[in-house]
């Protein structure tokens, strides 16, 4: 019984340094014991697969938290077209002034910044002096022509560590455009 629980941590301990890839390719050749109770699958294996299902559960809240606001607006807009095949970090809902909202918590994690700090500030305020006056200048035109856009821009952490960010800006509307979401990854 000691030999064969010493085989199975060792074989937990080889599957735990394996990548998922490698994992797949030799998972239908691991038979546990009957005899042990100890869990097969590395501790690894059970964090990254609660750790995507964290992401998955946070993803749906914002998403949820931006359909209330669409309620509320009256957006004519399809959020689940808007959301559909996008990854983000950081969700940013300005209104038409492009003074923001609402932030989700990766907004945090990104920039330093607290939701309660970037209330009603525009997102310009995370631009600094190495962001590019022709990018600033792109963004500034995409917004008037109320288009959806994509734009890489240089912006700065609360401690001013630089930092590309890849913005993808949705227009709302009800009738008229009333808000806009910004959709942020840092690159």
């Amino acid at each position: 019984m000691k030999n064969n629980l010493a085989s199975m941590m060792c074989l937990d301990l080889f599957i735990s340094s394996k990548d998922d890839k490698d994992y797949d390719a030799t998972k239908e050749f691991i038979i546990p014991s009957k005899s042990i109770q100890a869990p097969i699958i590395g501790f690894d294996f059970y964090i990254e697969s609660f750790t995507t299902e964290i992401n998955r559960l946070n993803r749906n809240r914002d998403i949820n938290s931006i359909k209330e606001f669409a309620h509320k607006f009256k957006w004519d807009d399809n959020l689940d077209e808007i959301f559909k095949n996008e990854v983000f970090e950081t969700i940013v809902l300005t209104n038409e002034k492009q003074e923001i909202l609402w932030v989700n918590d990766g907004f945090k994690e990104m920039t330093g910044y607290t939701k309660t700090f970037a209330l009603k500030k525009t997102p310009s305020f995370l631009q600094g002096k190495n962001t590019c006056e022709k990018t600033r200048k792109r963004i500034r035109n995409k917004i008037l022509a109320n288009e959806p856009f994509k734009e890489i821009v240089l912006n700065y952490k609360q401690d001013n560590t630089p930092y590309k960010c890849e913005i993808k800006v949705f227009p709302l509307s009800h009738k008229n455009t009333t808000h806009y979401i910004a959709l942020e990854n840092a690159i």
